[in-house]
């Protein structure tokens, strides 16, 4: 897991990546020209720049990533409770619950994620 935190334009620009890989690089700068309205320069550039953080990686003119969108925000996540709450998943809990209400089906399946653990 990178410890890289994506913006939100790269995390639009991840988003395409890991929709459509693998792709061809023309394939990647044509879906940012229409999704982001970027010249082919800019994509090469955020591209090199997410790969040197080994999120992705371009090889033969084919784009694919080394790390899975939910691998990527998994450690995300777990790095903002480390940062936030200390590590402790209850005390995230409890700050999230505080705000919103949680529906008898999200409870059920918080069950039977701690039942499979």
């Amino acid at each position: 897991m990178t410890d890289y935190k994506l913006g939100e334009v790269e995390s639009r620009f991840a988003d395409i990546i890991w929709e459509n890989e693998p792709l061809t690089t023309k394939e990647l700068v044509g879906l940012c020209e229409r999704e982001l309205h970027w010249k082919r320069t800019t994509t090469y550039t955020v591209l090199k720049k997410l790969s040197e953080h080994g999120i992705f990686q371009m090889r033969e003119k084919q784009v694919t990533s080394l790390i899975s969108r939910e691998d990527y925000y998994a450690g995300r996540s777990e790095q903002f409770v480390q940062e936030t709450f200390q590590g402790s998943l209850p005390a995230f809990i409890a700050a999230f619950t505080k705000r919103k209400t949680l529906t008898e089906q999200e409870i059920a399946e918080i069950r039977g994620m701690i039942d499979r653990f």
